[in-house]
């Protein structure tokens, strides 16, 4: 009985076309996007705060100087005035200085004039009348410059470089650490929803790996359980399970009926096909039409009826009703007895046998079965005039019996398949050689049911190696 429980699977994922694999992608895609997007935003804002406050500041600076310094060169001179006005305004963070149109300092902070800090500032020429961040010596200073004109006399040029390193420092130390806490909350959300969706997934793919191992003689007994599965999940698993239900229910009709037909319709044409031959031997006074059409109707009838023996063999192999008398066999007899046996065909068949006895346990009709079958399927699909090969070998314990042809081949394509039952690689071809089309669908089930295996090897217009291994007895 199969049974379906769905439980985590720690297996890695892998395969990118799976559902698993895209839905984990785009959720952590959203997620990323968003958080990315928040941490810009909240980044953005507080640059944008943190500069607008000093560009404030900068601006107030830049409209009260005219006004201070035209107020101090009412008791002073405007050079003295201007210097009083910049020593006001000026402190630690805030640097003031004045040019005069021919380039020379006029007054300036008391820090530059003492070498303190931001002498490299005056050299500076490309200074923009909007309040700017730039770096200037691993420092980040909002610098501006605004034309001074007091009491209609023209000054120079007017300077404000406003320190704002430390604040600067601050919110660059803090953009790091959201993006490090960013990455560490997408490396987090990434896993959760990867393991939510494999937990999810969990009952889809359990089903999935079930219906890799139903065939048509387990359908009864396939029975689907899902615990703690939406209920989504649980309605399809539900379907499936009267799918499955429907199919084996199909199925066992379709074998009974087989084995019916075959079985009802053997004994009549058995009969026939009786009196079609007590005809031909006692019809001394038949015209050649009618010993034709007689032996013609002989022929089907005998064709009809191996048919369905052979249908009969493969349902009670599928219902378990296929008994096998087991005994050791020598495979040097048994092939050496076959080969007495197949002088009837039109190709000569060449068997090789090792000078050891090969052994194995089987049924020994059922192995001259097998082997007859498989000589006869060679023989009809051989072009050439090249014998049939029969090799027997022991390779440590396993018995290797080889049937080997010239003929037509197989494609590659077809080669899962030609032990389908009514499969043939080319109908016009099989109709004119005949056949049921069950040869190769027996051969395998019974090679299985004596717990051995059988294998195709071939080339179109090559040949073709059916190869069959028994445990050693």
């Amino acid at each position: 009985m199969f049974l379906i429980k769905s439980f985590p699977n720690v297996k890695q994922l892998s395969n990118l076309t799976s559902l698993r694999i895209r839905l984990t992608l785009g959720i952590a895609a959203v997620s990323i996007l968003g958080l990315s997007g928040v941490v810009i935003l909240i980044c953005w804002q507080m640059q944008s705060i943190l500069v607008v406050t000093h560009k404030n500041n900068t601006r107030y600076i830049a409209e009260r100087f005219p006004s201070d310094v035209k107020i101090y060169s009412d008791m002073v001179s405007l050079q003295e005035g201007t210097k009083k006005a910049i020593d006001n305004l000026s402190n630690p963070q805030t640097l003031l200085w004045v040019k005069t149109p021919q380039g020379e300092i006029l007054a300036q902070s008391q820090a530059l004039k003492m070498g303190m800090r931001g002498t490299n500032l005056i050299s500076l020429t490309d200074i923009s009348p909007q309040p700017e961040l730039q770096r200037v010596n691993n420092r980040y200073w909002l610098l501006c410059s605004t034309k001074l004109v007091v009491k209609g006399v023209d000054l120079g040029q007017f300077y404000i470089a406003q320190d704002i390193t430390k604040d600067q420092t601050m919110f660059l130390s803090l953009m790091r650490t959201l993006l490090l806490v960013s990455l560490i909350a997408t490396i987090f959300i990434t896993g959760t929803i990867a393991w939510y969706i494999q937990t999810s997934l969990q009952p889809l793919k359990r089903m999935s790996h079930m219906t890799k191992y139903i065939s048509p003689e387990t359908l009864g007994e396939v029975q689907i359980q899902l615990e703690n599965a939406p209920s989504e999940v649980k309605e399809l698993a539900h379907t499936l399970q009267t799918t499955l239900t429907r199919l084996s229910h199909a199925w066992e009709d379709q074998r009974q009926l087989v084995s019916n037909v075959s079985h009802e319709l053997r004994t009549p044409l058995t009969v026939v096909s009786g009196y079609l031959q007590s005809t031909l031997r006692r019809g001394n006074n038949l015209t050649d039409i009618q010993r034709e059409a007689l032996e013609t109707a002989s022929s089907e009838a005998d064709r009809t009826i191996q048919l369905l023996q052979d249908l009969l063999d493969l349902a009670r192999a599928e219902n378990g009703r296929m008994y096998f008398h087991l005994e050791t066999i020598v495979l040097n007899e048994l092939l050496a007895e076959i080969e007495g046996m197949v002088y009837q065909y039109s190709l000569p068949i060449q068997i090789s046998l090792p000078d050891e006895l090969v052994k194995v346990k089987g049924d020994k009709n059922r192995l001259k079965q097998v082997f007859l079958n498989l000589i006869d399927n060679a023989v009809k699909y051989s072009h050439s005039l090249e014998p049939i090969i029969i090799k027997l070998s022991q390779d440590k314990q396993q018995a290797n019996i080889q049937v080997c042809d010239r003929g037509v081949g197989i494609p590659l394509a077809d080669q899962t398949r030609i032990f389908e039952r009514f499969y043939r690689v080319d109908e016009a071809r099989s109709r004119n050689v005949g056949g049921t089309g069950l040869g190769l669908s027996i051969v395998k089930t019974l090679v299985e049911g004596m717990g051995g295996t059988i294998q195709v090897i071939s080339q179109p217009n090559q040949g073709t190696t059916f190869t069959i291994l028994f445990p050693v007895s």
